[in-house]
């Protein structure tokens, strides 16, 4: 990459983490002052949820103040460009049964309900698809896979230099004692 496209990508970035985060952020402050509002279409998704993962409460408006918090922080984290890559696989993690609880448009009968609720659930599938290009976005360095395999070839090809040191050693050691014999 060119300097200009590493600047050009920095910029992206500082702008479009905030933009991203915003409607986490706002939307999390709204479900921590209002939990009451999100909790009839959290209790069809916060049971299920609450049975798989352990020590969640199976209470919905405690599921939905715990994850207005959850956007809230991983929001503001993201806007501030710290920890991006967590702070975005959290946001994606809070996203799914949000948007599973919250935007049921197979289920509406009234067009124009399911008209606005097909058209939340896109936006949050549209969203989805950032946090998920924010959360293996290494910003141009080496990411934690690529570093583990460069470090155990660089351990493999060190051990390997270590086997042929030994063995050149262990020739000159042999050499060496043999034109010490007398005779």
């Amino acid at each position: 990459m060119v300097r200009g496209q590493v600047a050009d990508m920095t910029l992206a970035r500082r702008l479009a983490r905030p933009l991203l985060a915003s409607i986490f952020i706002s939307g999390g402050i709204d479900a921590l002052r209002n939990p009451a509002s999100k909790v009839p279409a959290a209790e069809d998704v916060a049971p299920s949820i609450a049975a798989r993962l352990p020590y969640l409460p199976e209470d919905p408006e405690a599921l939905v103040k715990i994850n207005a918090a959850v956007q809230v922080g991983a929001g503001v984290l993201l806007a501030l460009g710290r920890f991006p890559r967590s702070a975005s696989t959290l946001l994606a993690a809070s996203l799914i049964p949000t948007t599973a609880a919250g935007h049921r448009f197979w289920e509406e009968d009234d067009p124009a309900r399911r008209s606005q609720q097909q058209i939340h659930f896109f936006k949050n599938a549209g969203l989805l698809g950032g946090l998920i290009l924010a959360a293996v976005d290494t910003e141009g360095r080496p990411g934690l896979a690529w570093r583990a395999r460069h470090a155990s070839h660089h351990v493999a090809a060190g051990g390997r230099r270590a086997r042929r040191t030994a063995r050149l050693e262990a020739r000159l050691a042999a050499r060496t004692a043999r034109a010490k014999l007398p005779g």
